[in-house]
């Protein structure tokens, strides 16, 4: 899809495609350099998850980031569930909102509030990006409750336990799991592969296949990720900008090295 005015508004597409399970392979962005996002887009990724709760990312940053995605579908992780920023993310026109460290059925219902318009929400009316500055607003206002993705984010061990109910919030699109700092909250910090950690995991992909509910996961490597494919999680990011920067750095290095000089 491509951009053909000044503003963009969500993918009606990448909805259908997120509820329809069809696979996707997304990736992390959280430099905030247009170049590196038209990069990442070439490289042709699915979507793009632009991550603000662990950058310097602001909703500025968020929007050119957008900008330079060109119409490759972006999922903005906001850093919390702060109204502030999710209005302002959504006004910039990215297609859906990655709320974390979601722990219980009240926190879910926040999430989609602060997501859709009302009577479904209490997302505020603004006139920017999304609304194509103006001249896109009536369209926009008309579509944005059926085209704005709302993925809550499992990565916690509280919310592992509560996830029948956070499952049963209306609103709720789809489940992302964060493994690393799931891993973190049951004292196992990094130890993803660890037995009770992945039984962790396994009972929210049971959970999710009994609800027929889109199930994501993020992954640091190829192999993981193609496993998690294999299970069943049909969204899936691979990687960090910033990783594959420093891996793809370090082994060109390594390579020249070890041929002698």
């Amino acid at each position: 899809m491509s951009v053909t005015g000044p503003g963009k508004a969500p993918s009606a597409h990448f909805r259908q495609r997120l509820l329809s399970q069809t696979p996707s392979i997304g990736v992390i962005a959280t430099l905030a350099d247009p170049s590196v996002v038209e990069i990442l887009v070439h490289a042709g990724y699915d979507w793009l998850w632009i991550d603000a709760e662990h950058s310097p990312l602001n909703p500025a940053d968020i929007q050119k980031m957008a900008q330079a995605a060109n119409g490759c579908p972006c999922l903005a992780r906001v850093p919390s569930l702060d109204e502030g920023w999710v209005k302002k993310v959504l006004d910039a026109g990215v297609d859906g909102i990655i709320s974390p460290l979601i722990n219980s059925s009240e926190e879910a219902q926040q999430a989609v509030a602060l997501c859709r318009y009302p009577p479904l929400g209490r997302r505020s009316v603004g006139v920017a990006r999304a609304q194509k500055y103006g001249p896109g607003f009536d369209e926009y206002i008309a579509q944005a409750n059926e085209q704005v993705c709302v993925v809550i984010q499992i990565e916690h061990i509280e919310g592992v336990r509560r996830v029948t109910e956070i499952l049963e919030t209306p609103g709720v699109d789809a489940l992302l799991i964060g493994p690393y700092d799931l891993s973190n909250s049951m004292g196992k910090p990094g130890q993803v592969d660890h037995p009770q950690v992945q039984a962790a995991i396994e009972s929210v992909r049971n959970a999710c296949l009994a609800f027929d509910k889109p199930l994501g996961i993020f992954t640091t490597s190829v192999n993981v990720a193609r496993q998690a494919l294999r299970d069943g999680f049909t969204f899936v990011a691979v990687g960090v900008d910033v990783m594959l920067l420093a891996n793809a750095a370090r082994q060109t290095l390594q390579q020249v090295k070890a041929g002698g000089v």
